[in-house]
């Protein structure tokens, strides 16, 4: 090298994932993330607030955005599956000019996956102890194999299926016994954090979890199961994350999870059924804001023993 002059800097070239449909996945060019399920999965930096505390860092429920379930493809005969709704083959189209991304897209194939299986799970459309292959799941939901081995890898870790060898995967056949120890373990450990957080914060924290509760409400009065365990979800993962715990949070998810797998021979629930579940998110709303603390214990332990019951 030459005295005084500079060498240029190496260029770097940007890494992109090879892509295997013609069309980009439904969220990817709007900002949506379509890779969450459930909002406040982690907590923010920041000391949290109020005597028990929340997380700034948690998403406001209100707000929270949950994604529609991937719904099967239903493309005509001869027609190329294009992505993860389904649908014709068309030209390709040039992708914009952007940042390199963060994560593959195929994270968020996975994730639609990830959301149509448990849906497909919690309505009994995937019965326990039944064997499904990932190829043939693939081919049902217009993608490759990889993101629906990823999603079944999640979904075993679980609970919900087991790996069975050179096969695919096993829907887990849930006793009721597994229900009513795991309606236990929630107890142990979501009615002191509750009752910690009704004495802690103020009336206006309890009034902006209303829109979680509703969204319970309407999804039971439609008898729609899987909407309603989602909101069921949400709800209960909202409530824990005021206590600005991440562990709790997390033992909370996996145990609320487990519980939403069908017992068998157990039966759909009733519309009725799912609006007196739906209802007791309000009243323990209420009961909250009104600090009546043995009502509260006692709501949260008849909600939680509904758990026992098979679905």
């Amino acid at each position: 090298m030459e005295q005084g002059r500079a060498e240029p800097a190496p260029r770097l070239r940007a890494q992109v994932p090879a892509q295997g449909g013609s069309q980009p996945v439904r969220g990817e060019h709007t900002g949506r993330d379509v890779s969450a399920r459930h909002p406040a999965a982690h907590t923010g930096p920041g000391a949290p607030d109020a005597a028990y505390g929340h997380d700034p860092g948690v998403p406001d429920p209100a707000t929270a955005y949950v994604p529609v379930p991937l719904s099967p493809l239903t493309a005509p005969p001869g027609a190329m599956p294009t992505g993860i709704r389904g649908g014709t083959a068309a030209a390709p189209v040039p992708a914009p000019a952007a940042a390199p991304r963060k994560q593959p897209i195929r994270h968020s194939v996975r994730g639609q996956v990830l959301a149509a299986l448990r849906e497909a799970l919690i309505s009994g459309e995937l019965r326990p102890g039944e064997v499904y292959s990932a190829p043939a799941l693939a081919v049902r939901y217009g993608v490759s194999a990889t993101p629906v081995r990823e999603a079944m890898q999640t979904l075993a870790g679980e609970g919900a299926v087991e790996v069975a060898p050179n096969r695919g995967f096993r829907v887990a056949e849930r006793t009721h016994r597994d229900l009513a120890e795991l309606a236990e373990v929630r107890a142990m450990l979501e009615i002191p954090a509750l009752l910690r957080l009704a004495r802690a914060l103020p009336a206006e924290r309890w009034e902006e979890l209303r829109p979680l509760a509703a969204a319970g409400v309407a999804a039971a009065a439609h008898g729609d199961r899987a909407g309603y365990a989602e909101a069921d979800h949400a709800f209960h993962h909202a409530l824990l994350a005021l206590t600005g715990n991440r562990q709790l949070l997390q033992v909370a998810d996996d145990l609320h999870r487990r519980t939403q797998w069908p017992a068998p021979g157990g039966t759909p629930p009733r519309t009725a059924d799912l609006l007196a579940a739906a209802s007791e998110h309000t009243a323990l709303l209420d009961a909250l804001m009104a600090r009546e603390y043995a009502i509260v214990e006692r709501i949260a332990r008849e909600h939680l023993a509904s758990a026992r019951r098979p679905h």
